[in-house]
């Protein structure tokens, strides 16, 4: 007797490749040189001081909310870990609002060297002068203008400074300056009305800005004072004796709950009032 055909054996499916995270490339100095500002690095002193407020506010949680210095502790560790990346994205932030304000001192000198009749380069050699006198030779507009002025001493084109410039700071206003100044530049257009008019709308926005933090600072007050309250209260109902601060087992999920409330409250809120032009 013949064997019997042997069924031909189902082909695997490929197994689909898992997506990996991609990992951010930092944009490099047109000549090796300069910051990528979407990339803050947090010194020893910024990491000891978000470490603090995370203890700061751990400490508070565990004693209040669970009576107890060990809970306190245990918090507190992980206040001092969890806090970490908020506040490198903070520091990032007030860095990149920095810059724009300098970046916006920065024009007002070039308008004027431009009024007085300056080429390209002296206007920006005049604008490192004036910019490390008036923000010190550490600021990051000054570190900046040296290098854009390295690079004119080197041939490189101004347009390419300064798109590189605005590649690395990720500020649209920076690079919408970037990119009409390029045009500008290439086809003899009028670099003093360009950076002017920059100038001016930079001025706006700031100032539009302003009045808008000026009106949602009375929300984030509230935000802050609702947030504190329910310390009060349990810090309160502990002075009078109430069995809701004891730790059972009922109590500890109720506060574990309320707690994962109060922050995620906290969290919306921020968000509602951080408004963005």
């Amino acid at each position: 007797m013949f064997g019997r055909n042997k069924a031909p054996k189902a082909e695997k499916k490929p197994k689909k490749a898992k997506k990996q995270k991609e990992v951010y490339v930092p944009i490099p100095g047109i000549m090796g040189l300069g910051e990528d500002y979407h990339i803050y690095h947090m010194t020893l002193a910024d990491r000891f001081m978000a470490a603090g407020f995370g203890v700061a506010g751990a400490v508070a949680i565990g004693y209040v909310f669970f009576n107890s210095l060990i809970a306190a502790g245990v918090i507190a560790l992980g206040g001092a870990l969890f806090l970490q990346k908020p506040f490198e994205e903070y520091q990032k932030k007030k860095r990149l609002k920095k810059l724009l304000l300098e970046f916006k001192d920065l024009l007002e000198t070039l308008t004027s060297s431009y009024s007085a009749g300056q080429t390209t380069s002296r206007a920006f050699a005049d604008a490192q002068s004036e910019m490390s006198n008036l923000y010190g030779e550490e600021a990051d507009i000054v570190a900046e203008l040296k290098m854009i002025n390295a690079g004119l001493q080197h041939n490189y084109n101004i347009e390419d400074l300064l798109l590189n410039f605005a590649a690395r700071s990720g500020l649209d206003d920076v690079d919408s300056f970037a990119n009409v100044f390029e045009v500008c530049n290439r086809k003899g257009g009028n670099l003093k009305q360009i950076v002017g008019e920059t100038r001016s709308v930079i001025n706006d926005k700031i100032e539009i800005e302003m009045e808008i933090q000026t009106m949602v600072a009375a929300s984030r007050n509230e935000l802050n004072i609702m947030m504190v309250m329910p310390f009060i209260i349990m810090f309160t109902m502990r002075g009078l004796g109430d069995s809701m601060t004891d730790n059972s087992m009922i109590n500890l999920a109720v506060k574990f709950i309320a707690l994962g409330i109060f922050a995620g409250a906290y969290v919306l809120g921020l968000k509602l009032v951080d408004i963005k032009l």
